[in-house]
């Protein structure tokens, strides 16, 4: 006999150490990445979760994304405040979906099973994939811009040409696909100097523009642009919003990271700590940087390549400029190909390889026009944040209504990779979670929708695009609260009927 409560409680690795067939893994949904970790796997402390965020927080995107909110008008008192509020928000949902991976050692492709099954699991894993591969687009355009300004160091003629920035931009991610066709290995040896590199880059940039600035006086004294609160207010929520996208995608596959964890405490105090913490001190660091280059240029440059091309001293700006280019090829590699790859491959293991899965992420990186999103501070924020936050907010209340709500945090870890089970639903596809997301995604886009065709809809002589434009502003919290609440009450008359129970043989 075989009992699903030894399962869930003494050895999470059990589900793979069948005994006949009867309990075998289904091949389509097992491989030895995906089974849930053993105990003697479970070695990450809180130090490690701690190390792991300020790891991830110290890069390129990260300090733009403080910038930007300089460039949008807030001084650095409000610049702070909206980066650590947003953390604290979403590390809400990031600890909720980090329980599952501690407790049963399973990854996101496995967890999100239970709430959309087994081949419906595809479409957030895609959801997750394709926002990876428009990240992956992103920093590719950083890199290129960077060998750009280094390009223009050496060779003052070149400023102003277009096509050095695209032929960099091309040659960086060509770059990048080189390292995907021999394998990630290949900048293995890269990975461990990519926090020292950015912070090393960041001090040199924060120096030149202290001494530049007159001090720490003058660069942070610079007050917000705002004509009244009400404009202020208006920045505000979506700016909010794209803070708590950023983390968007990690908080669903937290899991990925948690199910090493030696135990719940570990991952939550190293998380709780971790996020915040990091996400400000080296936020803070954008947000001086970008208040001085206020009061030195006149205007905000919140590009940390803009503002290295600016530097006098060529030797300077070269080794700036080439510790940037290090440290987001790392990033690119590490980040925004491995998840997006798998899951790619996870669609049709036996026609697409771990490198197939890469070239198709380049691909969709380009396609997703990155020079574009980049081109301003507001398409940054309100165009590539807060849209795919639109997106992934409705997958995560789904997944954390099904986990806590439905299921009072137990699975049963056979039949998540098992065909035929408690997680079957309908023919490996749990409608009530499609139903609840693709109504999340419509109330969220559909006023973007209607702009897009020109059509005002009115209702008591009302018109409602005005409306409907405003929930785009608070995407992932309408998505979160909206999609979790609809799956919530379609789930609701199922809820005593999917508890795992004890099995026999």
């Amino acid at each position: 006999m075989i009992s699903y409560d030894s399962v869930l409680t003494s050895d999470p690795g059990a589900p793979h150490r069948s005994e006949g067939a009867a309990v075998a893994p289904d091949a389509r949904l097992y491989n030895a990445d995906l089974a849930p970790t053993e105990k003697s796997q479970r070695t990450w402390t809180t130090y490690n979760y701690i190390a792991l965020w300020f790891s991830m927080s110290m890069e390129v995107t990260t300090y733009m994304l403080a910038a930007s909110l300089i460039a949008g008008g807030m001084n650095w008192k409000q610049a702070v405040f909206t980066i650590l509020l947003g953390n604290l928000i979403v590390l809400v949902p990031m600890l909720l979906n980090a329980h599952a991976g501690a407790k049963y050692g399973i990854p996101f492709p496995v967890f999100v099973r239970a709430s959309f099954g087994p081949l419906g699991a595809n479409v957030p894993a895609l959801l997750r994939a394709v926002v990876a591969c428009g990240w992956f687009g992103i920093q590719s355009w950083i890199g290129g811009t960077a060998i750009a300004q280094m390009v223009n160091v050496l060779a003052p003629s070149t400023v102003g040409q277009p096509w050095v920035v695209w032929l960099c931009f091309l040659g960086f991610w060509l770059l990048n696909m080189l390292v995907v066709w021999n394998g990630v290995e290949s900048i293995r040896f890269l990975q461990s100097y990519s926090v020292p590199v950015m912070f090393v880059l960041s001090a040199l940039l924060l120096f030149f523009m202290l001494r530049k600035a007159g001090g720490f006086g003058p660069m942070l004294a610079a007050p917000d642009h705002f004509a009244t609160s009400g404009a202020f207010w208006k920045f505000f929520f979506p700016s909010l919003t794209a803070m708590v996208g950023y983390w968007a995608t990690l908080s669903l596959n937290i899991p990925d990271f948690t199910r090493y964890a030696k135990n719940q405490e570990a991952q939550i105090v190293g998380q709780a700590f971790g996020l915040p913490v990091a996400m400000v001190t080296y936020s803070f660091l954008g947000i001086a940087v970008t208040s001085a280059s206020t009061v030195v240029f006149g205007r905000p440059i919140w590009s940390p390549v803009e503002l290295l091309g600016m530097f006098h001293q060529p030797l300077l700006a070269f080794v700036g400029l080439i510790a940037l280019l290090i440290a987001t090829l790392n990033v690119n590699i590490g980040a925004n190909v491995v998840g997006p790859s798998n899951d790619f491959s996870n669609l049709a293991p036996k026609y697409i390889s771990f490198r197939t899965g890469g070239l198709i992420t380049g691909f969709l990186g380009l396609l997703m026009c990155p020079w574009y999103w980049l081109s301003t501070f507001g398409n940054y924020i309100f165009g590539w944040l807060v849209g795919y936050s639109g997106l992934l907010g409705p997958v995560a209340g789904i997944m954390v209504a099904d986990y806590f709500l439905i299921r009072r945090t137990k699975l049963d870890t056979y039949s998540l990779y098992r065909r035929g089970g408690p997680y079957e639903y309908s023919q490996g596809i749990n409608p009530r979670a499609m139903i609840a997301l693709v109504i999340g995604v419509l109330v969220i886009f559909g006023g973007l929708l209607l702009k897009h065709l020109g059509m005002d809809p009115t209702v008591g002589g009302q018109r409602l695009l005005p409306t409907l434009l405003a929930f785009y502003d608070y995407a992932w919290f309408i998505g979160f609260f909206l999609s979790g609440a609809i799956y919530l009450l379609l789930m609701w008359g199922r809820r005593e009927t999917i508890a795992p129970a004890p099995v026999t043989e």
